[in-house]
């Protein structure tokens, strides 16, 4: 079914080109400037959105076996992801039950328990507390109430996702919206993590708009791969993730072929992002396919941001030679985005802190922004009852700005 979601997707893309048009939305959209600098919007965003949506943490190579582990530290959550012995991902808060301190530092690993290093009160891969150090001079402990606290989480197409509240009304694989469907045509699931490294950034939505915006590529970008871009977009959502394209001429060279044949590589070109904070780019990868999945979190403070950049390969490199040119791209992609747009997502911090400019603008060839603010409002103002029913597994994707297209 996904397929053929892909298919019809890649017709829709090559009619626009063959027509020379895009779709465009109704109107072009104002947005507040002091949405991107506000302290207290922004303390409402890491309440409202990052800690009661799913987040997308890990992807499966990184806790791939049994005893494999991931440690991080999220809109100030620490947390704690590891692959259980039966092969289940499981999330917890990384906090000890004792005093509460940290059990893992940042980082990832392969360990047979987890000893918190306050008291060695010890841990398996399922929360559960199994040693008290010194229990008969500390006191009898009920070790079956007091093990980790656990998040929700799910793993699906090769990523993992957790909620950072362990009581939210929403479940995770309503909130995908199907998206993970459409998302599993990569095969993640049984693809390498090559390298990966975190950037610093501006304010999350700045850095996030960027993602979803292919006006901008030929002029910011005009000294590295832009002069080969189009600035035009096909956006296509799944409740709140979507898809952006540029309309594309070389899909001539499927529909020559049975449907059958056509390359899923190709059918999942352009850029995806999962709201709110996650953007799969494919590239080459130096020797086949390669794909960087950014992970977009929020600083300390509304100014800041940090991007973690995962270099993933379908094929780990067979020799020194493809190893090089991977290791050549990702560093390529690492001057396009922090020499390029985050540098004037920067600039653009500081002019929209002056507090001269009332608002920013998203025009009827940006939808993708819009529909990402348009989203980020409704969630702001909802309830955690309202939360519950804003998202289906059953919501059909929408072609913005082009209602009659079926998918």
């Amino acid at each position: 079914m996904s397929r053929d979601k892909l298919i019809a997707m890649a017709r829709y893309s090559h009619q626009h080109a063959q027509d020379g048009t895009i779709a465009q939305v109704d109107d072009i959209l104002q947005v507040p400037a002091r949405n991107y600098v506000d302290a207290t919007r922004w303390e409402d965003e890491m309440r409202q959105v990052f800690r009661r949506l799913p987040l997308m943490l890990a992807i499966t190579a990184e806790v791939r076996e049994p005893g494999d582990y991931k440690a991080m530290e999220v809109a100030g959550v620490p947390v704690l992801i590891a692959r259980t012995k039966s092969g289940v991902v499981k999330a917890f808060l990384n906090s000890c039950s004792h005093r509460g301190a940290q059990i893992m530092l940042p980082g990832s690993g392969n360990t047979h328990r987890f000893t918190c290093p306050y008291h060695a009160w010890t841990y398996n891969h399922d929360g559960e507390l199994i040693a008290v150090y010194a229990e008969k001079d500390f006191g009898a402990v009920d070790k079956s109430c007091n093990g980790l606290v656990e998040l929700p989480c799910c793993e699906a197409a090769g990523m993992v996702w957790v909620t950072l509240d362990p009581h939210s009304p929403l479940a995770i694989e309503d909130f995908l919206s199907g998206y993970d469907e459409m998302l599993a045509n990569f095969g993640f699931a049984d693809w390498h993590l090559y390298e990966s490294r975190t950037l610093e950034g501006p304010n999350w939505k700045i850095a996030y708009d960027g993602y979803m915006d292919l006006y901008h590529l030929p002029i910011l970008h005009r000294e590295t791969f832009g002069p080969q871009m189009s600035n035009q977009a096909l956006y296509t959502a799944w409740g709140p993730h979507q898809r952006v394209v540029s309309p594309d001429r070389n899909l001539a060279v499927l529909q020559e072929k049975p449907e059958v044949e056509w390359e899923v590589a190709k059918l999942m070109s352009g850029v995806w992002t999962v709201f709110p904070h996650i953007s799969i780019a494919s590239f080459d990868g130096g020797g086949g396919r390669g794909v960087m999945i950014s992970q977009l979190f929020p600083g300390t403070r509304p100014d800041q941001s940090f991007t973690t950049q995962l270099y993933v390969l379908e094929n780990q490199p067979p020799d020194e030679e493809v190893a090089r040119k991977a290791t050549e791209q990702f560093e390529f992609l690492k001057h396009v985005v922090q020499n390029e747009d985050y540098a004037t997502g920067l600039r653009q911090q500081t002019a929209l802190a002056s507090g001269l400019k009332e608002s920013v603008m998203f025009g009827r060839n940006e939808g993708g922004g819009q529909h990402f603010h348009g989203w980020l409002e409704k969630l702001l103002v909802a309830d955690n009852q309202a939360l519950g029913g804003m998202f289906s597994r059953d919501t059909r994707p929408v072609v913005h700005g082009d209602q009659t297209v079926e998918l």
